[in-house]
């Protein structure tokens, strides 16, 4: 890759001048440059430059303060542009390219008629006619719904202090974003977008009318008696004379829902005591998970993630994992996009500093979503929600630009959707539907997407989930594309997971009582893959979780079951074929097995560092720290071993099944959800660092987090859920937690930055 110089610009422009002022026509095309390689200062001389070729790069974006006044022909074709307001600054450009850039959607396409007010030419088509309709009509459409949702919702306007004046700008643009709905579902990023700018612009128009309004009545000196008479400032409700003012503000802190007629259904947060336990699930030994049938798979497995209209936050009654007969639910809950156009954030966190045990985390509910709804309906009390996980953030701060919202975002599934929801803002980003299909496990991993022209690879987030009908389905959630799908059983996955280091390495679990090792490779530019099977462990019962040993993902793999805790060996060699369990780990609450109960099905599984694992019993009123590598030491052979206790955390007792556990190791924090909705958390850093010190008192939970009891627009209170699954973000900054009554709740950090 060459340096941009001035000698360097020279040579590359079209004629030949003798100063950077006057190069007219400028070729840029295939030198892997980058945003960072693109001097801003040296190319703001290019005054006269009127045609610019830029294409085969590596740019995600242009560098801002460019100035280009002349320029009319831009051509960005086959880079990796991402964000493309950063073209804000070429107000000239009549002709831009930007085929071959796979992250570009029509959401972008829309952002650039109106950033670009003279552009008439998008790759090599015509498109004038449209840019006016969407610079003009659909934008004095969007700008009168932002002028009534300032009439119905806020109406008076506090300018006391820079501080308010900044917190009512805030609740404004969200409140306008989460409440106006137009045009398509596939351009909904646009319009959030172009509703912030008309939000942000409205409001300064009326903080100018009012301190215009304040300098016209200056006071008044009167000659005669030289005194000064200072009129009274005109009341803030009458700015607009034209508008009927309602002066309500709404809660920030408060769930952000449609207002529109599809949208009935809203949850707000309340803090209550939770209600009595609800009904018991059957035991999860069933046997009727055997009647899971799986559907064949769809020739034309590439689709367009479907995102679906403004949803409703609620929730629902639960049905079983283990039965057959389950709903299809579909609604996308509609949070609030605080930024209009979300702009790339750094994905690194500041870590706070280590706590001393028993020092709880301050955590407060922010969103609660209903968003796997059937038909979108806030009726719907069925669809459980099993499922969550956050995007990884990337290791040794490498390429961040396939990482985005600085990781905040987690993807959950449940019914026949996934959706991937931004924790800051509560807005469901992408949603995918697969009729007929229930989903029950997913995950993210980071794969090489390769590209053409011989330019290198780059890392693509992909998410995987499985379910009901036995199949994988592989999603790429920044393009918004669902690229494929294989089958992985016969019978329905129960869980799925990929290896840390080998992002191409996908484990499933099914009710046919298998894990298989998959290798799902890369990716093309066409989103081709190949997957392909290498292994395949077998169990006694259905297994429920998968863990990976951090210190050895690749030989070794924990397989919590239905009928116990297996170790198994995943070290790959030729002809690896079938393998059986090296060993089981047992506990002492197996003694207490009798012939109604069964205490061996493990449905809480995870590491809280690389050794020390927590793992949690059906039917058991605590949850075990206990030590991997002292428990794999006893063992002289194959068999059962038991494990080596380190504590045992107090839980709440209820005979519900597959409410899982999560664990945070940064943080050495460790969370599991009951059946009363309530989310018992544990910090457990100093005890972690007691390695070889065997507690045997029963450690208390440092905080019980209450269910947060949103209500109904109606303000009847939704029925307490179990918590089925709950996962935490980079140094806890955001806890999710999903229901068996259709809800996702969000708990965000109040120290966290």
């Amino acid at each position: 890759m060459a340096k941009i110089t001035e000698m360097f610009l020279l040579a590359r422009a079209s004629p030949k001048n003798k100063t950077l002022e006057q190069i007219q026509t400028l070729n840029l095309s295939l030198l892997a440059l980058k945003c960072k390689d693109l001097p801003v200062k040296l190319l703001s001389r290019l005054q006269s430059l009127e045609s610019w070729d830029l294409s085969g790069n590596r740019l995600e974006e242009l560098p801002q303060g460019l100035a280009l006044p002349s320029l009319r022909s831009l051509d960005l074709s086959d880079n990796e542009m991402e964000d493309v307001t950063t073209l804000d600054s070429l107000t000239g450009l009549e002709e831009l390219k930007l085929d071959g850039n796979i992250y570009i959607t029509v959401n972008d396409e829309y952002k650039l008629m109106v950033l670009l007010p003279k552009l008439k030419m998008y790759n090599d088509k015509y498109i004038g006619s449209r840019a006016d309709h969407i610079r003009h009509t659909s934008s004095s459409i969007l700008h009168d719904r932002v002028v009534a949702v300032w009439a119905t919702k806020f109406g008076v306007l506090e300018t006391n202090s820079q501080e308010k004046v900044e917190d009512m700008e805030r609740d404004f643009v969200a409140t306008a974003q989460c409440s106006i709905q137009f045009g398509p579902n596939s351009t909904r990023d646009y319009i959030r977008w172009r509703v912030g700018i008309l939000a942000k612009e409205y409001l300064r128009s009326l903080l100018q009318r009012t301190e215009e309004g304040d300098k016209s009545q200056e006071p008044i000196i009167t000659k005669e008696n030289n005194v000064i008479n200072s009129p009274v400032k005109r009341k803030q409700s009458l700015l607009h004379q034209d508008l009927q003012l309602t002066p309500r503000k709404r809660a920030r802190g408060d769930a952000c829902s449609s207002p529109s007629k599809d949208s009935p259904g809203a949850l707000h947060l309340t803090r209550q005591r939770a209600g009595p336990a609800g009904a018991v699930r059957a035991s999860p030994r069933k046997a009727a998970s055997a009647q899971l049938a799986a559907s064949p798979a769809v020739k034309t497995p590439r689709r367009i993630l479907v995102e679906q209209p403004p949803p409703k936050e609620d929730s629902g009654r639960p049905k079983r994992r283990a039965t057959g007969d389950r709903g299809l639910p579909t609604s996308t809950a509609t949070p609030v996009d605080r930024e209009g156009s979300p702009r790339k954030r750094s994905c690194i966190r500041p870590r706070p500093p280590p706590r001393e045990e028993g020092e709880r985390v301050q955590l407060k509910p922010l969103h609660v979503l209903q968003c796997h709804s059937k038909q979108n309906s806030p009726e719907d009390f069925s669809t459980a929600l099993w499922a969550c996980a956050f995007q990884p953030l990337p290791h040794g701060g490498g390429d961040t630009s396939c990482f985005t919202a600085g990781g905040r975002l987690v993807a959950t599934c449940g019914g026949d959707s996934i959706c991937v929801i931004d924790c800051e803002t509560g807005l469901v980003m992408k949603k995918y539907k697969v009729p007929g299909e229930e989903f029950f496990t997913l995950g993210w991993s980071t794969v090489q997407m390769s590209r053409d022209n011989g330019a290198p690879a780059r890392p693509c987030a992909v998410l995987a989930a499985g379910g009901k009908r036995g199949l994988v389905t592989l999603t790429h959630p920044q393009s918004n594309v669902a690229y494929g799908e294989f089958r992985a059983s016969r019978k329905a996955l129960s869980t799925l997971r990929f290896s840390p280091r080998q992002g191409n390495l996908l484990f499933t679990g099914a009710y046919d009582n298998k894990i298989t090792l998959w290798d799902i490779g890369g990716v093309d530019s066409q989103y081709k893959y190949k997957a392909s099977q290498l292994m395949v462990l077998e169990c006694s019962s259905t297994p429920l979780h998968l863990c990976l040993p951090p210190a050895s993902p690749d030989t070794a793999l924990l397989a919590a079951t239905d009928s116990g805790l297996h170790c198994f060996n995943t070290q790959l060699s030729p002809g690896s074929g079938k393998r059986a369990a090296e060993m089981e780990i047992t506990f002492p609450i197996y003694k207490q097995e009798d012939k109604d109960h069964s205490y061996r099905t493990i449905d809480g599984l995870g590491f809280l560092t690389n050794d020390i694992v927590a793992s949690k019993c059906h039917l058991q009123p605590s949850i075990y720290l206990w030590s991997l590598g002292q428990t794999q030491g006893q063992a002289k052979r194959r068999g059962s071993v038991a494990a080596v206790l380190l504590a045992e955390l107090q839980w709440a007792t209820t005979s519900v099944p597959y409410l899982s556990l999560s664990t945070c190791p940064e943080e050495g924090y460790l969370v599991c959800g009951d059946d009363r909705g309530r989310l018992w958390s544990y910090s457990l850093h100093n005890l972690l660092l007691e390695n070889n010190h065997q507690r045997r008192e029963l450690v208390p939970p440092t905080e019980v987090l209450e269910w947060p009891a949103p209500l109904m627009r109606n303000s009847s209170p939704v029925e307490v859920p179990s918590i089925n699954s709950v996962a935490m973000g980079q140094g806890l900054s955001y806890l999710v937690a999903l229901s068996d009554k259709n809800m996702v709740v969000v708990w965000k950090r109040e120290d966290s930055s």
